[in-house]
This record gives structure tokens, C-alpha cells and sequence, in this order.
């Protein structure tokens, strides 16, 4: 049992999964100041009201969720403009390997396609 779980965390797609989710969570509080401290003083400077939460329909309270919509919508963007962004331009200017030739069966295949096309 303790050597599959040895086998298991040695594995390469967990160790890169694990890093994945620390740094993630390391730039979530990046992406999250971003928005509470940068972006949502400006929209507060725009629109004169930085924060919906005492927004209410009857005695529904929407205002926090408002607010959650807002700072979700911020964050996606951040993270797209960020992250997604530069990241695909550096894998646009990447070359590209070029594709493998055929396979020998392919080439008997075709071999044979010609020879029957000939006949």
C-alpha cells in the first residue's frame, strides 16, 4: 500500500498539479487586490458607488450579490488580460514542429492504391 502511494505522488501530473494549485492560489490574492484595490476605487470614481451591497428589492438584500457578480466579472478579466492573453502570444510565436510524414503502412497503402488505379 505505501508503495503505491509513493508511486502515486511521484507521479509527474501530481506534483504539477500540486504546484498548479499553490501558485494559483498565490495569484488569486494578486488578481484579488487588483480588483478590490485598483479597479473597483475607479468604478466608485465613475459611478460615484463603489459598493451595491445596501442595494435591496423589498426584502430581498441583491446588493452583495452584486457585488460578487461585479468582483467575479473583474477577476475573469484580470486573469484574461493577465494571463490568457500573454500566454497565447507566446504560444502563437512558438514554432511549430513540422507534421510527422506518413506512417510505412500509410505509404504501402498508397502504394497499392496506385498500383490497383493503375491496373
Amino acid at each position: 500500500m505505501l508503495k503505491g502511494f509513493r508511486d502515486f505522488i511521484s507521479r509527474g501530473n501530481v506534483i504539477d498539479l500540486a504546484v498548479g494549485v499553490i501558485i494559483g492560489a498565490a495569484f488569486a490574492t494578486i488578481v484579488s487586490s487588483l480588483v478590490a484595490d485598483m479597479i473597483t476605487p475607479l468604478i466608485g470614481m465613475i459611478f460615484g458607488q463603489p459598493d451595491f451591497s445596501a442595494i435591496q428589492l423589498g426584502p430581498i438584500m441583491i446588493g452583495k450579490f452584486i457585488n460578487a457578480v461585479v468582483s467575479f466579472l473583474l477577476t475573469a478579466l484580470g486573469l484574461y488580460v493577465f494571463i490568457v492573453l500573454p500566454f497565447n502570444k507566446m504560444k502563437k510565436s512558438e514554432p511549430k514542429p513540422p507534421p510527422p510524414g506518413p506512417t510505412p503502412t500509410e505509404q504501402y497503402l498508397k502504394e497499392i492504391r496506385d498500383l490497383l488505379a493503375r491496373k
